[in-house]
């Protein structure tokens, strides 16, 4: 039996950049929860608004697995709220937390982006319950639902904010960590590096944005038929932690050389980059040596960033790691070829072909299955809302901290019939 909400106590980790995480530790604190958030740097430090709560690790990463379990047993913590459990500091407090039973609960970007957040407990992405459930079960769980089915939006709500909370973010670890001399971050490049990209990444957004309508609008007009491959950020952990793939050149070779064998020879090859891509993997300078090397110049192309649907709507096939984005190729009824874990990677609207076959003949996916997987999640793990923008925020803590508070997670929820009303999807400007 869970305790009662006067008794939970939450311990925070590490969140998205931003003020999220302390708004929603408020709402605990409001519905009667003891809230404590332990910090790794000045960044997680500066978005948390109750200095009495804050708890700073200073020590070195070798000591955390002792000191979170001293702190748990000290807070008579029951519950950590942490943001994906793949990075080391996670993924330790996530195995610590599991062997005493308090639970888990996790936050990541949606599984159904923008517009949606995720949120589960236990484990997320390639640890995520829902690799383990057939979509037949699923279909059994929302027999009794009736909710609309919202159209996959095709932007990002709150891109410029993500950007400038990340760039603050770093900011603060570069020029006010002094207290945090053993912070070490779970990125492989410097956080002065980080802060650079962000930055870059801001100021440059006018002119990429220019330069992605050229090259898309070219491919609109060029007349030919074209394949998507969608690209995803390669230190991100879905990436990292849940292909088998080392480096994203990798993926690149694999998909350059299927096409070259398998797809007709009018057919062309679109690279669409990640929203969030900074530039630390020169992407663009590896298409074009590898469309050189298999003789395809004059048929591949690269788009940087930008909004999916428009070149989602004439596509012939899609290929992907495991990108979210794979979501709105399924929804369009579009064959999709994934090669990492997903949490979407079902047999019935998921290919499984070799790289050349399915560029010469894709296998459709089952569009009332995926409908039905859409509307599991829906009801489920997938929330309206954001992190990063203020009216995305307001959105999302409406519904959280009840289904924080209550005793099963969103699936149990759904199959004990106790899954909480969904709020109606708006856009988040």
């Amino acid at each position: 039996m869970k305790p009662g909400t006067d008794t939970r106590v939450f311990l925070f980790l590490q969140g998205p950049h931003g003020p999220f995480f302390g708004q929603l530790g408020r709402m605990l604190q409001a519905a009667g929860g003891t809230v404590w958030r332990v910090g790794f740097n000045a960044g997680d430090r500066a978005f948390w608004p109750d200095a009495d709560s804050f708890i700073p690790y200073l020590e070195s990463p070798e000591d955390w697995s002792a000191t979170f379990a001293r702190i748990c047993e000290e807070k008579q913590v029951t519950d950590i709220v942490l943001y994906g459990d793949t990075r080391p500091i996670h993924a330790d407090a996530v195995d610590a937390a599991r062997a005493r039973s308090i639970t888990i609960h996790i936050f990541e970007e949606g599984y159904l982006r923008p517009y949606w957040v995720t949120y589960e407990r236990g484990g997320s992405n390639g640890h995520s319950r829902l690799m383990e459930m057939s979509v037949a079960e699923m279909q059994e769980a929302h027999d009794h639902a009736g909710a609309d089915l919202p159209i996959p939006p095709s932007h990002w709500g709150d891109m410029r904010q993500h950007i400038f909370y990340g760039a603050a973010y770093h900011w603060f670890v570069m020029f006010r960590n002094r207290g945090f001399r053993n912070f070490r971050p779970h990125r492989s490049i410097p956080v002065a590096k980080e802060f650079q990209l962000y930055l870059r990444r801001l100021l440059l957004m006018p002119a990429q944005a220019l330069e992605r309508r050229i090259a898309s609008s070219r491919i609109r007009s060029g007349g030919f038929p074209y394949h998507l491959a969608l690209l995803q950020l390669e230190h991100d952990s879905s990436f990292r932690m849940h292909s088998p793939f080392s480096s994203m050149t990798e993926f690149l070779d694999l998909v350059m050389r299927g096409f070259a064998e398998g797809a007709p020879t009018h057919h062309h090859l679109v690279f669409k980059a990640h929203p969030l891509e900074d530039g630390r993997v020169p992407l663009r300078r590896e298409v074009r040596r590898l469309a050189q090397t298999y003789d395809l110049s004059d048929r591949v192309h690269y788009v940087r960033g930008g909004k999916l649907a428009g070149l989602l709507n004439e596509a012939r096939s899609a290929v992907t790691v495991n990108s979210t984005a794979g979501q709105q190729v399924l929804w369009r009824g579009i064959p999709l070829r994934a090669f990492g874990q997903a949490v979407y990677d079902k047999p019935e609207f998921v290919s499984h072909q070799p790289a050349a076959d399915f560029f010469a003949e894709p296998t459709r996916p089952d569009a009332r299955a995926y409908r039905a997987y859409r509307q599991y999640l829906l009801e489920t793990s997938q929330l309206p809302g954001g992190y990063y923008s203020r009216h995305g925020r307001q959105q999302l803590l409406r519904q959280i901290t009840d289904l924080i508070l209550m005793a099963e997670d969103p699936y149990e929820a759904l199959t004990a019939g106790k899954a909480a009303p969904r709020q109606q999807l708006r856009l988040v400007r």
